[in-house]
């Protein structure tokens, strides 16, 4: 089917009623300390219609799937499937194909493991996708943290200082958008392009919108829609987590050059100024030449206080950052940028590309 044809479908898709049903998926795996309450918060929806969560449990080193058992076992709305690659992209397709059992469900709406959804949001994200016509809907990422580090990792996801300010982050007005967080789909339009990408474990996401809007379709973001997110909670978790992030950019990079942007750029970018810096200061030590070396500490000491005045923008915004999390701050917006910019910069590796960890 070429584009323009499949543009035609998406235009035409089933449309979504007033009283329809939806069905909730995820994937998850090692998400002991959150699944309870993320399920929870899916399953106590005043949404007006039916409402399935069908939940993808990858391989887990702890009691993720005795969680999920369990849950499915005191409400007949959960299903749980077996995903045994631990592939994000592959469980929330294995939940999708499952969606088809449910022949009046036209909507698809993806949580995480990390995430908890507020009242009312399956209800906002219907009525949006109605009054709309996209073909997805998606509203801001809230971090939530407890503890030192998990409140400044919070922070720093949610200022544009740490990951950019894409809408989903930093907020913004309601509208057109290049991606959607999480996302609630036409199921219509979400299997006329295939469904996520089995060969992305990460960025999958970015990937699948921008499917649907080379299709003719039309996301929508509305900063009503705040969906809580856990984020890691010690600095090796951040590190591993932004360091794969990195390589599965640039790998979507590598596909698709077009997707390339600032966002994405500038912290390769800043992996190799510094780099550079390094080489040139050795250099000038070793050749005892003072301009030398002051060159090489330029880019350095801009970049340090450039995460020092961020930190106390970022600190100090509503509500003030208790002082422990402000102070760990700066290691933290460092360890964001560094470890995806040398991730980028590595590329994907043979190890991250068989790791299918969700």
């Amino acid at each position: 089917m070429g584009d323009a044809d499949l543009a035609e479908v998406l235009r035409h898709s089933e449309a979504v009623p007033e009283r329809c049903g939806v069905t909730v998926v995820a994937c998850v795996r090692d998400e002991e300390t959150y699944l309870e309450a993320a399920a929870r918060s899916v399953l106590e929806q005043d949404h007006d219609g039916d409402l399935v969560l069908v939940v993808a449990v990858g391989p887990s080193h702890d009691a993720t799937a005795e969680i999920a058992a369990r849950l499915a076992a005191d409400d007949d709305r959960v299903v749980v499937l077996d995903n045994p690659t631990g592939s994000r992209s592959i469980g929330l397709n294995l939940a999708i194909d499952h969606a088809e059992e449910c022949t009046d469900h036209p909507v698809i709406l993806r949580v995480d493991g990390h995430t908890e959804l507020p009242p009312g949001y399956v209800r906002r994200c219907v009525e949006l996708l109605r009054r709309t016509g996209a073909v997805g809907v998606g509203g801001v990422m809230r971090p939530v943290g407890t503890g030192t580090v998990q409140e400044a990792v919070a922070r720093a996801m949610s200022h544009p200082a740490g990951i950019g300010a894409a809408s989903f982050h930093v907020g913004g007005e309601p509208g057109p958008a290049e991606t959607v967080y999480l996302g609630a789909f036409r199921r219509a339009a979400v299997r006329r392009v295939g469904g996520y990408d089995p060969t992305l474990f990460r960025a999958e996401d970015w990937d699948l919108c921008l499917r649907l809007r080379r299709a003719g379709g039309l996301l929508w973001f509305d900063p009503s829609l705040v969906v809580e997110y856990r984020p890691r909670r010690t600095l090796r978790a951040v590190a591993k987590q932004f360091w794969r992030t990195g390589m599965w950019r640039r790998e979507v990079v590598r596909r698709d050059p077009s997707t390339a942007g600032v966002r994405y750029l500038a912290p390769p970018a800043v992996v190799l100024a510094l780099g550079l810096s390094v080489l040139l200061g050795t250099v000038g030590l070793v050749t005892a030449s003072p301009v030398l070396v002051a060159s090489g500490a330029v880019v350095p000491l801009t970049y340090v206080l450039g995460v020092l005045v961020a930190t106390m923008h970022a600190a100090t915004r509503r509500p003030r950052l208790p002082l422990r999390s402000a102070l760990a701050l700066p290691a933290v917006l460092a360890t964001m940028h560094l470890c995806w910019g040398a991730g980028f910069v590595r590329g994907l590796t043979a190890r991250a590309a068989a790791d299918h960890r969700a």
